[in-house]
């Protein structure tokens, strides 16, 4: 199972790291040879924090191994295709190849999410329209030239994205979901995943729900005609590594209601959270790499981060075989 460091773009407002900092962390992780990929987060109104195509830009400037994405792009659906073609093929050539640009419908609770809606007209069933038509463009723009398209939401006639991206044939897109809708609903994100998407993440933690959702990924993902373990897997999880359990949760609790503007319930922290001494974080992760997960993204839920971040190279991750 490999890992990847979630850096905390909305830290900027909480006063939990700088942007140098966030690079620097960055470049920490790309040299420790321990993780393989860096994300940042994504919203524009919602929850409001650097933006991502920018802070990955200075990210893929100060490394050289680790993969480069965000996780996931809620503000996908409100930008424009081709500009967002244009931006992301420019910046995975300075990546060398090695972005990973994984796509959400950005539904969130808070009242920026409305306040979105109100501003592009877009309401929830056009966000998800709109993932999948923007999805289909970034796809053609980075792979044909002349390309014309028509859609429900955008057309275009005759253009070429002048330079294409590095990665080839494209850059590879992941669809994240986390829908609590009725199962049947879920089980359509599942689908669209797996007919639109290169690979599937999501951030819900409870054991037995993640479980059957991987594994219905893989099941439809069969259904289709594809190889289940080509289609990569992705866990958006958390980690506070501190001898005190209990102090790890409360500061991780305190951490993520800063970070997402809510009470999260203290039953939500635990399982979101890998969170304690060295043994207890091991062994709360070994249970998502049973379940066959390609990759843990793991965000510090610390003031401290820098320090989180060496115990977690130093003495969490030792604990896997990661490639």
């Amino acid at each position: 199972m490999q890992f990847g460091l979630t850096l905390p773009n909305r830290g900027v407002l909480m006063g939990a790291v700088t942007s140098d900092q966030m690079v620097d962390l960055a470049e920490i992780a790309d040299r420790s040879g321990r993780f393989n990929f860096v994300w940042v987060g994504d919203s524009l109104l919602g929850k409001p924090r650097m933006e991502s195509i920018t802070l990955l830009a200075g990210v893929a400037s100060r490394t050289r191994h680790v993969r480069l994405g965000p996780a996931c792009m809620a503000s996908f659906p409100l930008r424009d295709p081709v500009l967002l073609a244009y931006q992301w093929a420019s910046l995975d050539l300075l990546a060398g190849g090695r972005t990973v640009l994984v796509a959400c419908t950005g539904i969130v609770p808070q009242a920026g999410g409305a306040a979105e809606g109100t501003l592009y007209n877009v309401d929830n069933k056009a966000r998800a329209q709109r993932m999948i038509e923007w999805i289909t463009i970034l796809k053609r723009l980075w792979t044909e030239d002349n390309v014309t398209f028509e859609g429900k939401h955008y057309r275009f006639k005759d253009l070429t994205i002048e330079p294409k991206p590095a990665a080839k044939p494209r850059p590879p897109i992941w669809i994240a979901n986390n829908s609590l809708a009725p199962r049947e609903i879920v089980e359509r994100t599942h689908r669209r995943a797996v007919r639109h998407a290169d690979g599937w993440m999501t951030s819900l933690s409870d054991l037995e729900d993640v479980a059957w959702r991987i594994n219905d990924v893989r099941a439809k993902a069969k259904e289709a005609g594809r190889d289940p373990a080509a289609m990569e897997t992705a866990l958006y999880h958390n980690i506070n590594v501190n001898e005190d359990r209990e102090a790890a949760l409360a500061e991780s609790k305190r951490f993520l209601d800063s970070y997402y503007m809510v009470d999260m319930p203290p039953a939500r922290v635990a399982s979101w959270t890998a969170a304690g001494s060295v043994k207890e974080c091991v062994e709360h992760l070994r249970a998502y790499e049973r379940m066959g997960f390609h990759s843990v993204a793991l965000r510090c839920t610390s003031w401290n981060q820098n320090a989180q971040l060496r115990r977690v190279i130093d003495e969490v991750l030792p604990h896997f075989k990661t490639s």
